[in-house]
C-alpha cells in the first residue's frame, strides 16, 4: 500500500495531542487510527466544508483521502492546506470487483473505492462520506469495536435502501440490522477487503437476488458481506457514552450546546450528513453551521 501525503510521506502513529485536543474518552493509546474519506474536484463542494470541520474538531487524527478518479486539482490543493494523505495506490481488486458486479454502470462503480478504507495501514479506521460536517473529535470512538460484539459500528440505520423483499428468504437477512454506509467504523482484522472479494465470489447470486437496484452501489454490498459474514453491526450510540443515533440533515428538535449539537433528547450529535441532498444546504437545524464552514474552508485556500 503507498499512501504518501500531499506534502510528505504520512505519519502513521496519531501526531502528539495540541492544547485544547484532549479526548474525552479511551482511543486505545498505541493503536493506529484514521479517517478515510472519498473524493474528487466534483465533490469540492462538500469536500472543502468537510475538510474545515475536520480541522476544528478532529485534526488530531489523521486523514486519509481515497481519489473516486484523477479529477483532482482542487482536491490536491485541499489535501495540502489541510495536510491530508491522499492514498496514490489505484483501487486495482475493487475496480475489478466492482466491474463484475455492476458491468452496466460504468460511471458509478467508483462508489465502491470506499472499500480501500479497510486496506489502509490502520487498526481502526472511521470511514466518512463527505457530504458531512464533524461536530465533536471521534476519537471516543476508537477502541469500541469488540470482536464477537461490536464488530462493525455505524451511526444510522437504514431501512428502505439496501434489500428487496426477497431478504425474507434468508436467516442470516431476516432480521439484520440494515444501516446507512456513509459512516462506519472497521478493522481490517475483523473486516477488510479479501472478506469482500471471497463473499462476493462464493454468493454472487444472492447478493443480486436480495440487493435493492436503483442506483445503489456500496450500500448494499456492505450491508451483505457484514450479514453474510455473521458480523455483530452496533450503533455509534450503544458504544460512546451519552452519543446520538442522529445525524440526517432533516432531523428534527436539535438545539446547539456550546457551538455543537444535542438531539431532542440531550444526547450528543457527533455528525450531520446530507445523505441524498439534491442541493446544497439551505435553511435546516445544521446548514449555518455548514456555510460557516464552507465559507472558512474556499477563504483558506482560495477559489
Amino acid at each position: 500500500m503507498s499512501v504518501r501525503s500531499a506534502t510528505s510521506i504520512v505519519q502513521l502513529e496519531e501526531p502528539p495531542a495540541q492544547p485544547g485536543d484532549d479526548p474525552v474518552g479511551d482511543a486505545s493509546p498505541g493503536k493506529r487510527h484514521g479517517i478515510a474519506i472519498v473524493a474528487n474536484d466534483k465533490m469540492a463542494d462538500w469536500l472543502l466544508p468537510f475538510l474545515e470541520s475536520y480541522h476544528a474538531t478532529n485534526a488530531a487524527t489523521p486523514l486519509f483521502l481515497i481519489p473516486y478518479d484523477e479529477n483532482l486539482s482542487i482536491t490536491r490543493r485541499a489535501a495540502a492546506a489541510y495536510n491530508v494523505s491522499i492514498v496514490e495506490e489505484e483501487p486495482t481488486e475493487i475496480d475489478r470487483l466492482a466491474a463484475d458486479l455492476y458491468p452496466l454502470f460504468p460511471g458509478h462503480r467508483r462508489r465502491l473505492r470506499k472499500l480501500q478504507a479497510l486496506s489502509l495501514p490502520l487498526d481502526e479506521v472511521i470511514y466518512i462520506d463527505v457530504d458531512v460536517i464533524l461536530f465533536r473529535d471521534l476519537r471516543p470512538v476508537f477502541g469500541a469495536l469488540q470482536p464477537g460484539k461490536a464488530d462493525f459500528i455505524i451511526a444510522s440505520p437504514s431501512f428502505e435502501y439496501v434489500y428487496n423483499n426477497k431478504r425474507d428468504r434468508y436467516p442470516y437477512l431476516k432480521d439484520a440490522r440494515l444501516f446507512n454506509d456513509g459512516f462506519f467504523v472497521a478493522s481490517n482484522k475483523i473486516l477488510n477487503l479479501q472478506h469482500f472479494i471471497d463473499t462476493i465470489r462464493e454468493d454472487a447470486n444472492t447478493f443480486h437476488t436480495v440487493r435493492k437496484r436503483g442506483m445503489l452501489f456500496a450500500q448494499p454490498l456492505v450491508n451483505f458481506v457484514v450479514h453474510r459474514r455473521g458480523l455483530q453491526v452496533a450503533m455509534l450510540n450503544e458504544c460512546v457514552p451519552n452519543a446520538s443515533h442522529e445525524s440526517f440533515y432533516k432531523a428534527e428538535g436539535v438545539s446547539f450546546q456550546d457551538g455543537a449539537p444535542i438531539d431532542a433528547r440531550g444526547a450528543e450529535i457527533y455528525f450531520a450528513h446530507w445523505a441524498g441532498a439534491v442541493t446544497l444546504p439551505g435553511k435546516r437545524a445544521f446548514d449555518a453551521a455548514w456555510r460557516d464552514f464552507s465559507q472558512r474552508a474556499w477563504a483558506r485556500i482560495g477559489r
